[in-house]
């Protein structure tokens, strides 16, 4: 006998598609949640949509915050408490649906996600980053009851946010190299399953990365789908190392280090190239990585990401000091390896 449980937390719906934001009052609904709805948002989010969300709720209070950070978090469970809140609706980017995503958790209510941007994998996962001090945390959580995609809105977004979204789902390709790797050598609990759905999605984004344009709402459509899946992805496996490995690492420690960071999926997606070099030799598949997000107009280099080579190879050499979690940087790389590595794949000049 096998004695297996698993519980496994996914959005009971999941709206996608062009005009959706007038759908939020309706997948409320048909979550049968009753009481106050919180909206939580951002100050861009709530000039673009606020009123059109909160016009679709009879008892309705807002809070707005500018930044992700536990403070925030704090402000958004006061207001909770303060309005008596039965539930939260997180209308914005990654910030406020992560912020909403624990403040949530912290008064027990369930949350609906509303992104406003393709930014992050975040809008559907069990997982929330929030950045304290000169590191950033990746907190579990609950995943949102429902998430309400607008297409429309989504391609309306600085396309800057939605081609970090790309390099994020793109960089899966690397995670599940090292979760398997973690696996094989570490004993890590690995999920085919979870696995193959992340490789999947990344897959989807390489395979048409020549039809992500700027402003298509079909371009929204694709990375919207893209996201779902690599969140659902992290809730079956129940961690985030489907989406999460070495390039992330790579990408916290950029955050710690580097005097102007860029934007996460930007970072985790150079990241990829170089771990994909790792992973798979010269004639590997970090050029197929490299080319997808050349394509879509991600940044490749340290130059495109506006970080000196210096420090991509401060955090490439120290990722692995980052948190327990093995991946093929395993306990670091020599300097000379990591700079062959940065060099050969382009990330730095030569």
């Amino acid at each position: 006998m096998t004695d297996k449980s698993r519980w496994i937390q996914l959005p009971r719906n999941v709206l996608v598609g062009h005009g959706m934001l007038d759908e939020v009052g309706a997948a409320v609904g048909e979550l049968g949640l009753v009481g106050t709805a919180l909206v939580v948002t951002s100050p861009t989010p709530e000039e673009l949509a606020g009123e059109r969300v909160r016009s679709q709720f009879d008892d309705v209070a807002s809070v707005t915050i500018d930044h992700a950070g536990y403070d925030s978090i704090e402000r958004v469970t006061e207001a909770a408490h303060e309005t008596d809140a039965a539930y939260l609706v997180a209308l914005g980017g990654g910030k406020v649906i992560d912020v909403a995503k624990m403040a949530a958790d912290e008064v027990g209510r369930g949350f609906v996600s509303v992104p406003t941007a393709a930014s992050h994998d975040g809008i559907v996962s069990g997982r929330s980053s929030i950045p304290e001090g000169d590191t950033r945390h990746s907190v579990a959580a609950d995943p949102p009851l429902a998430v309400v995609a607008d297409t429309e809105i989504m391609a309306r977004a600085p396309w800057r946010l939605t081609t970090a979204g790309c390099a994020d789902i793109i960089s899966n390709y690397t995670a599940v190299k090292d979760w398997r790797l973690a696996s094989r050598l570490k004993g890590a609990h690995y999920s085919e399953y979870a696995g193959a759905l992340s490789e999947m999605t990344a897959e989807m984004l390489v395979g048409n990365a020549d039809s992500i344009k700027e402003g298509l709402v079909e371009s929204a459509w694709l990375v919207s789908k893209a996201l779902v899946s690599s969140g659902v992805a992290m809730s079956i496996a129940g961690s985030s190392r489907p989406a999460s490995g070495a390039e992330h690492l790579f990408s916290h420690q950029l955050d710690r280090i580097a005097p102007d960071p860029a934007l996460h999926g930007h970072q985790v997606g150079v990241g990829s190239i170089m771990i994909e070099y790792l992973h798979t030799g010269e004639d590997g598949g970090w050029r197929l990585i490299r080319d997808a997000l050349d394509q879509i107009g991600a940044p490749t280099t340290a130059a495109e990401l506006g970080i000196e080579p210096d420090v991509i190879l401060e955090a490439l050499a120290t990722a692995h000091e980052i948190r327990d979690r093995y991946t093929i940087l395993g306990d670091g790389m020599s300097p000379a390896a990591v700079e062959r590595v940065a060099q050969t794949t382009g990330v730095i000049p030569e």
